[in-house]
């Protein structure tokens, strides 16, 4: 396969709520271009994109899909994401590598939860946004007022291409806006009266054409092509395509849309750093010019083990080569590099700017990583705040858990796998059940292992309201050299986002030698031993021990953050003292004054919206109030559906689908994201710390 010129490749993610026909749209426009000769339906199982036995089963797609076709000399690279909330982080990866978001909208069902959603993760990645409108040929469609929707929600700057030809059973076809010269029969709304509003819309972003259009002069062919392209990667035009994907009316326009006015890879603009010196450049799609790849998603397939799917930014990248990576020292072997057709892979030789492609069985690539001289900045994924406690139903299967658990961590960034310091138990972290109910369905199918799940693990954490100062003395004698150490603290709490520059100063600690700050619990400790009290050989012994406490917790077993602890004098013996005393004396110490300091729980609280009817909304608010909910507005959703905005506590959400379903009758959705931390109420406070204590005496017998 040749190497495409930059300006005639086109990068899109069909992107949307679930159900309303991404995959059958790709299905169809693999066909429709010659791509792919058997026929592909997602109702039977035979999708060309939903190949995993999970996404058969369930009928949903589950991770993005790769793919692509030529079509009129163009390069078309359309990546399939999943529809459902709780695969969001396959949605921002595959936001990276494309320059255009599709969004697609069920017209029957209008704008649905994880049509904002989608929408605003576009916007944030900073690329150009389509709207598509599929399903037209479905019964009882009200198309203007669908329009005026999509209006109320994302703005006048969403302006329709082309109009439907009939509604339901009756659509025929599609009518062009652009070439409107006169009434197209059975035409929806017609398709002139809006030529002039959507030409008025992109002129402006040329002021020569915009003058000789007031002077009456209209663009050329040419000039609509340029300008649509330039205002749609810019944000100030969101074209609307009308279609059925699954008759195959409208994918012929829609392809030509996207080619003649579709946005090219070097039409967005993109910042990369310097490897070497942190300089900043913004990112030309030269063939030539620096190597800049990003890995944007990656699969553990069964046959070639693991795919590292990469977006080309600038530079040719080929096969058999060694390349740089940012964040390791010697460069990275490329053996072979493949265009992916859905399950498939085609080896190919080399690959530019624009091209999506992949490599496999490079240990160092992860999500995120790039390729090159230079650094992207980084994906940005949601938290995952749902976790549970997982076990191998088989004795003798726990290392075969931790290795297929590790590659479904690196398949999806939106896992994550922590081991409990308290019970010694893997804990895996997702977006929500499903998506926990999902990773057990692939443990049990790819890597045949079976498991037991304990109920939903909320990630709390301790920390303090007060200043305390306080000591401990380990002292032990058995016979031969005893153990001595002895240390003294003061305690006090330590905000997050504090800046340490700012807090650890001469002021406020005037003995301060030095002092230690770990970002991921938020823990800066003072050394402020004067005189040789405590020798500073052992001083890295006592840190070990803070962060060892810090990890096991204190008042129930969860991990301490946003502490401040000064060391400011302590006993030593010349013979008894050793590592593990003043280690141990670290650790009590610490444990000790933290009882003093008025220690709380913290809590996540997630922003949750919930998109229902709107004679649900008083339902939908009372259970949040019982749920120790906050309410923090609603919005129109269209379609007499609201959205409501909410922070509750995580601890009140997990299983929350369930509720919305018997509240709703099955017509809500909502998605959950984390917010912040903050401080557990006090009866709810015990209730934990009581629990824990009975999980510890279980562990015990």
């Amino acid at each position: 396969m040749t190497m495409f010129p930059v300006n005639k490749i086109r990068n899109v993610a069909f992107c949307g709520h679930g159900s309303v026909g991404k995959t059958t749209l790709t299905d169809r426009i693999l066909g429709f271009t010659g791509t792919v000769s058997r026929p592909a339906d997602v109702d039977n199982g035979s999708s060309i994109c939903d190949f995993d036995e999970e996404e058969k089963a369930h009928r949903y797609t589950v991770e993005a899909k790769a793919t692509f076709c030529e079509y009129e000399g163009y390069r078309f690279h359309f990546l399939d994401t999943p529809g459902y909330a709780d695969f969001i982080g396959q949605t921002i990866g595959a936001m990276r590598a494309v320059d255009v978001a599709a969004i697609v909208i069920n017209a029957q069902s209008g704008i649905e939860v994880n049509t904002r959603r989608v929408f605003s993760a576009a916007e944030k990645a900073s690329i150009g946004r389509v709207i598509i409108l599929n399903k037209l040929d479905a019964e009882n469609i009200d198309f203007e007022g669908l329009l005026q929707q999509i209006k109320e929600a994302f703005g006048d700057r969403c302006i329709p291409l082309n109009v439907p030809i009939g509604l339901g059973s009756g659509l025929s076809g599609v009518a062009s806006v652009l070439h409107a010269d006169q009434n197209v029969a059975g035409a929806v709304i017609d398709p002139s009266s809006l030529s002039q509003t959507f030409l008025e819309s992109i002129v402006v972003a040329d002021e020569e054409v915009l003058n000789r259009y007031f002077e009456g002069q209209m663009p050329t062919e040419e000039e609509i092509s340029r300008l649509l392209s330039r205002s749609i990667a810019a944000g100030s035009v969101i074209p609307i395509f009308c279609m059925s994907a699954k008759s195959g009316i409208g994918i012929k326009e829609l392809l030509d849309g996207l080619r003649l006015c579709g946005v090219s890879p070097d039409a967005i603009r993109r910042t990369a750093k310097r490897l070497d010196n942190g300089e900043e450049i913004v990112l030309s799609s030269d063939p030539g010019g620096p190597l800049v790849a990003q890995v944007f998603k990656t699969r553990v397939d069964p046959f070639v083990q693991k795919l590292s799917f990469l977006r080309i930014f600038s530079g040719t990248l080929q096969s058999n080569s060694t390349v740089a990576m940012a964040g390791e020292r010697k460069g990275v072997k490329i053996t072979q590099l493949f265009r992916v057709q859905a399950s498939e892979t085609i080896p190919v030789e080399e690959a530019g700017p624009g091209e999506i492609v992949a490599v496999a069985k490079i240990d160092e690539l992860r999500t995120g990583a790039t390729i090159g001289e230079y650094a992207m900045p980084p994906i940005d994924f949601p938290t995952p705040m749902t976790g549970l406690a997982i076990t191998p139903k088989s004795r003798g299967d726990e290392q075969k858990l931790s290795g297929a658990l590790a590659k479904i961590c690196q398949e999806d960034p939106t896992c994550r796998l922590d081991r409990d310091a308290q019970t010694k138990e893997l804990v895996i972290s997702g977006m929500s059940e499903l998506h926990l109910q999902l990773i057990r369905e692939r443990l049990k199918r790819r890597d045949k292992v079976e498991v037991d799940v304990k109920e939903p693990k909320i990630p709390y954490r301790e920390t303090i309201q007060a200043k305390a100062e306080g000591m401990y003395r380990h002292k032990k004698q058995t016979g031969g050299r005893g153990q001595f150490g002895e240390v003294h603290i003061r305690m006090q709490p330590f905000p997050g986002g504090t800046k340490v520059e700012e807090f650890a100063t001469k002021e406020r600690f005037p003995q301060m030698k030095e002092f230690h700050y770990h970002e991921e619990s938020n823990f800066l400790w003072i050394d402020s031993i004067v005189g040789g009290t405590i020798p500073g050989n052992f001083m890295p012994a006592i840190e070990k021990g803070f962060l060892e406490r810090i990890n096991r917790g204190v008042i129930a077993g969860y991990p301490v953050q946003d502490v401040c602890v000064e060391v400011f004098f302590g006993k030593h013996h010349p013979v008894d003292s050793s590592e593990q005393a003043f280690k141990t004396a670290g650790s009590m110490a610490f444990r000790n004054v933290f009882q003093q300091a008025k220690p709380s729980m913290l809590e996540p609280i997630v922003k949750i919206e919930v998109t229902v009817p709107s004679e649900k909304v008083g339902d939908i608010n009372s259970d949040m109030a019982g749920r120790r909910g906050r309410v923090l507005g609603m919005t129109s959703a269209g379609g007499n559906f609201q959205t409501i905005a909410a922070e509750i506590p995580l601890a009140e959400v997990i299983t929350y689908g369930r509720a919305l379903s018997s509240i709703t009758g099955g017509q809500g959705s909502y998605t959950i994201e984390f917010s912040h931390y903050d401080v557990v109420p006090g009866n709810v406070q015990k209730e934990i710390i009581e629990k824990s204590k009975v999980s510890e005496e279980e562990e015990e017998e």
